[in-house]
């Protein structure tokens, strides 16, 4: 395993860690024995970086994590996020009250007394230009509450936007094959920042590992069913803004990838990892083997400058215009 800086943290983190939204729940059937195997798996194999939410299963994945890091505490390093608890539209959902609460459940849930790094879920951007939510975050700061802050966000014009503030330490973005859009701008200005940037939905909700045909059904309580047109959150969470046809399609004109890198999605993640400014990439898991698979782009062949240069032209002429929703 690698590690990178995490940009202001200073933490040095394992270059593949993992979200743990599918543990949590909202992505079909989960087997909570099954998620405690995969963590200590990975955190075996060096991972000491996990990303999580107060909402992914109203705090279960939070109590997975604690469970999983007992007694490794000072050497796993944990992101949670706020602010879906609540209506994420009403200002108050920021205030020093309501955000000390949400911390104080979540750190309750992780059986830690301070957060490594606290991160306001994909806000809309009036939250994040009215300036409130972060002076709270300075006094929890303050306080030993949590070590850092970031924002996890939906744009690039919202990424661009909090790397001016010089306390925010990390950004978390959609960022995969099929999304390329940080490259151009907010990558450079991060590195530039110091910020560390942590790359989510990296397979496009699974469309970048190449298992999918356009007629496959997936469960009800999974949200690439009940959000593929973006009817609960942001439609850029699932398959990366693409329609699930469209996103098959142009993920099966990608298999390329995999000639000499294992499978497709060992190459899409091996992609992320090679773009300077990424910090860490999480992809989500729910077995040991999606660990194991995963785990297994580390060591595949990085990608030659043509063969990026034939990736991102596809991007621009075949994908961009398919992207739905702001970003």
């Amino acid at each position: 395993m690698d590690y990178n800086r995490l940009g202001k943290t200073g933490y040095n983190i394992s270059q593949l860690s993992f979200g743990t939204w599918a543990i949590g729940g909202s992505w079909g059937k989960t087997n909570d024995k099954e998620s405690l195997r995969a963590l200590e798996r990975a955190i075996e194999a060096g991972v000491n970086f996990f990303d999580t939410a107060d909402v992914y299963g109203d705090g279960h994945s939070e109590r997975l994590l604690a469970k999983a890091t007992k007694g490794k505490e000072k050497d796993i390093y944990i992101a949670s996020k706020f602010c879906r608890a609540g209506d994420i539209t009403d200002p108050s959902t920021y205030s020093e009250q309501l955000v000390t609460q949400y911390l104080e459940a979540t750190l309750e849930r992780l059986e830690r007394e301070t957060l490594d790094l606290y991160q306001i879920h994909c806000p809309p951007f009036e939250i994040l230009k009215d300036g409130q939510v972060f002076e709270v975050l300075d006094k929890l700061k303050a306080s030993g509450k949590i070590r850092h802050y970031g924002v996890s966000v939906e744009t690039i014009e919202e990424g661009m936007y909090c790397l001016e503030n010089e306390n925010v330490s990390t950004l978390q973005v959609i960022f995969n094959m099929l999304r390329q859009k940080p490259l151009t701008d907010l990558l450079p200005k991060a590195v530039a920042k110091d910020v560390g940037i942590i790359a989510r939905v990296p397979l496009a909700s699974g469309l970048l590992t190449g298992k999918f045909n356009s007629n496959h059904q997936f469960e009800k309580d999974d949200h690439r069913h009940f959000n593929k047109d973006g009817q609960v959150f942001n439609v850029g969470e699932t398959f990366g803004g693409l329609t699930f046809e469209k996103g098959v399609e142009l993920s099966n004109r990608l298999k390329w990838i995999t000639e000499g890198r294992g499978n497709m999605a060992q190459a899409a993640l091996k992609w992320v990892m090679q773009q300077q400014g990424v910090s860490t990439v999480i992809p989500g898991f729910k077995n040991v083997a999606q660990i194991e698979d995963n785990l297994a782009a580390i060591d595949v062949p990085e990608f030659s400058s043509t063969e990026l240069q034939r990736i991102q032209s596809f991007y621009i002429t075949e994908v961009d215009q398919h992207i739905r929703g702001a970003y």
